[in-house]
């Protein structure tokens, strides 16, 4: 096992804080391995890159020969984590999180040792609790003290909704880390309440406490807002090789170094060496990002998808399929109806392609609109919106095109 400060060195990579950081390095001093907890809410059956920046700090731990394990929240999901949040998540049926619950831990498995990881379940000991016992983890908390935390805080000054049962989810939470023996407890920064939380009931029980280490959020492909689908600005997992790259072709060069300590399976040292060349200005970011794209694809799609879906990319961007210049437009513009469709008549004048939805029609009746070099199908006018993401080119002919970005 690698020293402490060699650990240290791993571990405080793209870390937003460590509390407390002192307390960590002497569980590392020990010289055994600790035990490492992420806990996981399986709120939707896809995950994107954001939902991975834990899960690859949990495998650099793996790495470094700790134990990791994950806890997948069907229990904790039934009342949703407020973290964040200035409203009552609308709740889930038990069919609904255990269907997620599968595709979470299969995608997972792409960035964790599957060998290396423990996988739990926290409805197995949160649904058998009886009121007593409910009673008496409740009786360890103190209600002015969860008013204190900034979305509580928020919704309560600003006369918002706060239903009673968003209180009992950081109780939970924290009885995870006491069954699980946790060392360290991982989250995202808008987890960090919850984290400590762990610490506190562990202590009331008489256990060591355990360590909050929390994770930056990934900003999305703008580079402006957090990775979020409802943003469109996420670059999903399960998405196919191709349209991966091309999203991560399409970030914000500012944002790349940010991808490359998160996201990315690069070392440290190279990582430090992108942050120096950034910053004394002799990076080239174009570059860079085609190596990030290959060295993503390959992560999620097995090694060699990486250099597949750049070929494709130059095909389609570099050798004259293309034109230079092509204006671009955001991602958002692209409108999605109550029945999760695209009405082609209204972004095609949005993007410049057609002057009125009349002519949209005739567009697409004619098969003259393409989304990435596919022709779209004559007389359907509400389509999927999945082909319209950052990256995406629209054309009709060869003298309309769009970038979406």
């Amino acid at each position: 096992m690698l020293s402490v400060d060699e650990q240290m060195k791993v571990i405080t990579s793209g870390v937003s804080q460590i509390v407390p950081e002192e307390e960590l390095r002497e569980k590392l001093r020990r010289g055994k391995p600790l035990n490492i907890k992420l806990g996981v809410d399986p709120t939707s059956p896809d995950l994107h890159l954001g939902h991975a920046v834990p899960l690859r700090k949990m495998r650099q731990f793996q790495d470094l020969g700790h134990n990791v394990t994950l806890i997948i929240g069907n229990g904790t999901a039934l009342i949703g984590d407020p973290s964040g949040r200035d409203s009552t998540r609308p709740p889930l049926t038990e069919e609904q999180v255990e269907a997620n619950a599968e595709t979470y831990v299969a995608q997972a498995m792409k960035v964790l040792d599957p060998e290396k990881t423990t996988i739990v379940h926290n409805g197995d000991w949160i649904k058998p609790l009886n009121l007593g016992e409910m009673l008496g983890l409740m009786s360890k908390f103190n209600v002015a003290r969860i008013l204190e935390r900034e979305d509580f805080h928020n919704r309560y000054t600003n006369g918002l909704s706060i239903a009673l049962h968003e209180f009992i989810y950081p109780v939970l939470q924290a009885y995870d880390s006491v069954v699980v023996k946790a060392d360290v407890e991982m989250g995202g920064n808008d987890q960090i309440f919850n984290l400590l939380a762990g610490r506190d009931l562990m202590r009331a029980e008489g256990m060591e406490p355990q360590v909050a280490l929390t994770m930056p959020l990934l900003v999305g492909t703008d580079g402006v807002k957090k990775m979020s689908k409802s943003y469109k600005n996420y670059i999903g997992l399960t998405d196919e090789p191709a349209d991966m790259f091309g999203k991560v072709m399409s970030i914000a060069d500012e944002i790349v170094p940010m991808y490359y300590r998160l996201c990315s399976t690069k070392t440290i040292e190279e990582i430090e060496a992108i942050d120096a060349a950034f910053a004394d200005g002799s990076a080239d970011p174009y570059k860079l990002k085609r190596e990030l794209g290959i060295n993503i694809v390959d992560l999620y799609h097995g090694a060699g998808a990486g250099q597949k879906a750049l070929e494709a990319f130059d095909a389609q961007f570099k050798k004259g399929e293309v034109p230079e210049n092509v204006p671009e437009f955001p991602a958002s513009v692209v409108e999605v109806n109550d029945e999760g469709l695209v009405y082609l008549g209204k972004l095609l004048v949005d993007l410049g392609i057609a002057s009125s939805a009349g002519e949209a029609r005739r567009l697409v009746d004619g098969g003259g609109v393409k989304v990435n070099g596919e022709a779209l199908a004559p007389k359907c006018y509400n389509v999927d919106p999945t082909p319209f993401v950052a990256g995406a080119v629209v054309q009709s002919g060869k003298r309309r095109w769009a970038r979406l970005v």
